[in-house]
């Protein structure tokens, strides 16, 4: 297991693991400087190591631990979620227990949920595109939940082999409260997308952790669109491992009232002559609406030659509405082509308004136009016609209601 750094000593359990809340409130002889770096963050596939949040960890501050709190143990029967393929079920290879490769290949947890996850999914679900294989329809999986008091653990494995290239497309809908790992690996050459729709109930809880490697000349697009759950924390984490690797990792949120909707996204450029792309936005409106962005970018000592460049983008539209917005970027070497990041958080621009308004355009429809124009970013750059089209409609539905409301 992975340790942060502190001074001289770190809190420990008879067995010698770290426990970063203890860390954080027991007393100590010597100082203890809780972890803060991304990369430093405790990582083992063992529950118990973690301890139980209790929010004053810097990966769970902003998180309702209470709400969430029933992913911190494993399911007992693991009946919260259905899986089914919608298209391309004949990429599903078979499943893969826990010490069968390519599970565990790179992935280890960060957190309590994505250990509960690892340890309470028996049998991984596979799917695999074949090396040099180009796919050119989505292959979509629906993750479907069967009640919101039905507990389910489950981890994915999504392997493009090398020259190959498809998009993978899950379908999160229902009601559960679902711990979630997602697996993926895009090997020499490929070219993988990678989006994860979240459709939830209101009252569904969703806490999933995403890992990803991206290996020589390869690339990766990836989303994480919410528009629905009561809690959701989708976590992705991209490594750029391989020389000439790309990421890009994009995101859209819109919460209403009572909904939390959290992404901690980690961006490690590892290899040489790598090059990345974040891109968040939400749009928030009602009272106890709530978004949480961290983002954290690392440019590794040997990532000579990166380029990247990280932003989050807010749109608060009611009173009580509250965006979180936290940009970290840490460089470890000194030649790079570029590197930056950028954070706003704000209501509707009053110029954009008037103008729009002397025009002979309604305020109600030039509110919408705002919001459209300012969401309608994220989906068009995704490839895929039906799904892009869906996901517009998804926010004009979103804005519709706020309207009503």
């Amino acid at each position: 297991m992975t340790t942060g750094t502190t001074a001289p000593e770190v809190a420990q359990d008879q067995h010698g693991h770290m426990d970063p809340a203890r860390a954080l409130v027991e007393p100590q002889d010597a100082v203890t400087i809780p972890v803060q770096t991304r990369s430093e963050r405790p990582r083992s596939f063992e529950p118990a190591d973690f301890g139980t949040p209790t929010g004053r960890e810097v990966n769970w501050k902003h998180t309702p631990i209470a709400r969430i709190a029933p992913l911190f143990e494993p399911a007992t029967v693991n009946d919260g979620v259905s899986y089914s393929f919608a298209s391309g079920g004949e990429f599903q290879a078979a499943g893969l227990p826990i010490g069968q490769a390519p599970r565990g290949e790179f992935f280890v947890p960060e957190d309590l949920t994505s250990a509960v996850a690892w340890q309470g999914s028996a049998e991984a679900l596979h799917i695999r595109i074949p090396r040099e294989v180009e796919v050119s329809e989505p292959i979509v999986l629906d993750i479907t939940g069967q009640g919101a008091e039905l507990r389910a653990d489950g981890h994915l494995v999504i392997e493009a082999e090398p020259m190959s290239k498809a998009t993978v497309v899950l379908q999160h809908a229902g009601t559960a409260q679902y711990a979630q790992n997602v697996e993926i690996i895009a090997r020499d050459g490929s070219n993988l997308t990678v989006i994860s729709v979240q459709k939830w109930g209101d009252d569904a809880i969703h806490a999933s952790s995403h890992q990803a490697r991206v290996d020589r000349d390869a690339s990766l697009t990836h989303f994480v669109i919410t528009f629905g759950g009561g809690v959701v924390r989708v976590n992705p984490n991209l490594e750029l491992s391989g020389q000439g690797s790309n990421g890009e990792m994009f995101g859209l949120s819109y919460s209403d009232a009572g909904q939390h909707f959290e992404s901690q996204v980690y961006l490690f450029h590892k290899g040489e002559a790598t090059t990345g792309d974040v891109l968040y936005k939400s749009a928030l409106q009602g009272a106890t609406a709530r978004s949480v962005w961290i983002g954290d970018v690392l440019i590794g000592p040997d990532a000579t030659g990166t380029d990247s460049y990280e932003a989050n983008r807010n749109l608060i539209l009611t009173n009580g509405a509250r965006a979180d917005s936290i940009p970290n970027l840490e460089i470890k070497t000194g030649d790079i082509k570029g590197a930056g990041h950028a954070s706003a958080t704000g209501r509707f621009d009053d110029e954009q308004l008037f103008y729009l308004q002397a025009r002979g355009i309604s305020e109600e429809e030039a509110r919408h136009l705002i919001v459209l124009g300012f969401l309608a970013e994220i989906p068009q750059r995704i490839q895929v016609p039906d799904l892009q089209a869906t996901l517009i409609a998804d926010i004009e539905r979103e804005i519709a209601e706020g309207v009503a409301a």
